[in-house]
């Protein structure tokens, strides 16, 4: 004969179900989640706004960065341009 399977020493007594109550607290849980779940959402909108915000005025910066590094990049050039204009030159033969 097989053995039977489960716990020996669990205790048999019957315990009265209550459905209701349980009922009644899930449902408490669920509304629980769902105004979390409402603030969270909230949350999240006003941080993709800010996110937005953050990105163009990055993008912005960025740019203005771009034609600073060229103005100054324009401004060696010419300036090297110019110290090589006033080279002093060698004469080669000086008699």
């Amino acid at each position: 004969m097989p053995r039977t399977k489960g716990s020996k020493k669990r205790p048999k007594t019957n315990t009265p179900k209550d459905y209701a109550s349980q009922i009644v607290e899930k449902q408490e849980t669920i509304a629980s989640l769902n105004t979390e779940i409402a603030s969270i959402t909230g949350n999240i909108d006003s941080l993709k706004v800010n996110l937005k915000e953050k990105k163009t005025a990055l993008k912005k910066v960025q740019k203005e960065v771009a034609t600073l590094e060229a103005k100054k990049a324009k401004a060696d050039a010419k300036a090297l341009k110019k110290q090589r204009r006033l080279k002093p030159r060698v004469r080669l033969r000086d008699y």
